[in-house]
């Protein structure tokens, strides 16, 4: 398994492309930690599994749980932006 930064990934993208298509896994890090990993797609697998196969390794991380994002939307009075730049065309 072979570590690079994200500069020389982006120099070299598809040297190291081509590593990961004949069955390489590359760690990609930013500024020294490691941030993500890429491995060769196996088709036939299951995406459930797959993930749960990164997990047990170590690769990845879930704590459970949905993203949290904003709340509600924001209300908002009078027209709408589009409705403001159509408008604004005529």
């Amino acid at each position: 398994m072979e570590t690079i930064g994200i500069r020389l990934l982006k120099e070299n993208l598809s040297r190291y492309m081509k590593q990961v298509k004949s069955g390489e896994t590359i760690i990609v890090t930013d500024r020294k930690k490691e941030i993500a990993v890429i491995m060769p797609f196996e088709k036939g697998t299951h995406k459930e599994e797959r993930i749960l196969q990164l997990i047990q390794r170590g690769m990845a991380s879930w704590s459970g749980g949905k993203p949290c994002g904003m709340t509600s939307r924001i209300a908002s009075r009078g027209k709408s932006v589009s409705g403001a730049v159509i408008e604004d065309r005529r």
